[in-house]
């Protein structure tokens, strides 16, 4: 089970660090992903087969998420749309655009390799999933790392901190927001096309409640790796996903039923964002407590 969870926690990787991205670091709440996560598995699958390569394909997906958050972002930061409602708009639109793709709401490879098959045949296809896309996710991991550690990435962080003072500070505070939007479904749509892959087909409705899986993995990360570091914060985000995919793989080895996972995700989400405010709130009262005990 912990082989598999590792396996699928990689996977979606991509998708957390996307959703970390417009959550934490911008500060919005972005709906586009629920539409950019099926367009990279389309993207991905239907670039396979017509006859790219596997990595190919994965970079047509992550470009094409990429301008799914460029859309987004102009629609909030130039035609001031609310973020909520301009994720709406952009994810309501991706569907038809993801069924045009397609061609219907099912696409399967077929006599096709996948990205596990780009190696050879070593221990079970868990093992082999580690393998193939460990290096992606360390790479991905990188060069965030890098780019957050740029004057670029650095004006990026101000933005989503404190956007009136980037202003005054002569950054172009939409222009970031819209750089931050991109890179964010860029990330969520190559998930998407990993995704595709490990499962071998691409399906219209797989971004159903992707945005629930992506919240509760960064707040797991959050929770497990308290770091003001950006280099641990984002490699809390894959250790995040992977303790999801894992209280997943536990819920359903006790025998809840695969249909009623969205609503143990939605549980996983409340009990990480409640969890930490009657933490704090027993702390409070516990030091409260020896203060009036001092007192006395």
């Amino acid at each position: 089970m912990l082989i598999n969870s590792i396996g699928q926690g990689l996977l979606w990787t991509p998708l957390v660090l996307g959703v970390y991205i417009t959550f934490r670091i911008l500060d919005i709440p972005d709906l586009t992903t629920e539409g950019s996560f099926p367009l990279g598995a389309a993207v991905t699958i239907s670039a396979q087969l017509s006859g790219q390569q596997v990595l190919v394909a994965l970079l047509l997906g992550f470009l094409t998420g990429t301008i799914a958050g460029i859309i987004t972002g102009i629609l909030n930061t130039k035609l001031h749309i609310p973020a909520l409602l301009a994720g709406i708009l952009t994810l309501t639109g991706l569907y038809s655009i993801n069924m045009h793709i397609m061609g219907r709401a099912n696409l399967a490879l077929i006599d096709q390799k996948t990205l596990i098959d780009l190696i050879p045949v070593i221990g079970s296809d868990d093992v082999r999933t580690i393998v193939v896309t460990l290096p992606i996710v360390c790479g991905v991991l990188g060069l965030l790392y890098i780019f957050f550690s740029t004057r670029l990435g650095l004006d990026l962080r101000v933005v989503g901190n404190n956007r009136i003072m980037s202003v005054t500070n002569g950054i172009r505070a939409d222009r970031m927001t819209i750089l931050g939007y991109a890179i964010s479904n860029g990330l969520i749509a190559l998930s998407g096309g990993l995704i595709a892959q490990g499962n071998g087909f691409a399906d219209i409705n797989m971004g159903v409640g992707t945005i629930v899986i992506g919240l509760a993995s960064v707040l797991l990360g959050e929770i497990m790796v308290a770091s003001r570091k950006i280099v641990w914060q984002l490699v809390s985000m894959a250790i995040g996903a992977i303790i999801y995919r894992t209280i997943l793989a536990g819920a359903m080895n006790i025998g809840i039923s695969p249909d009623d996972l969205k609503i143990f995700s939605a549980l996983i989400l409340v009990v990480v964002i409640v969890a930490p405010m009657i933490g704090e709130k027993l702390k409070q009262k516990y030091r409260l407590a020896a203060y009036l005990k001092q007192q006395k």
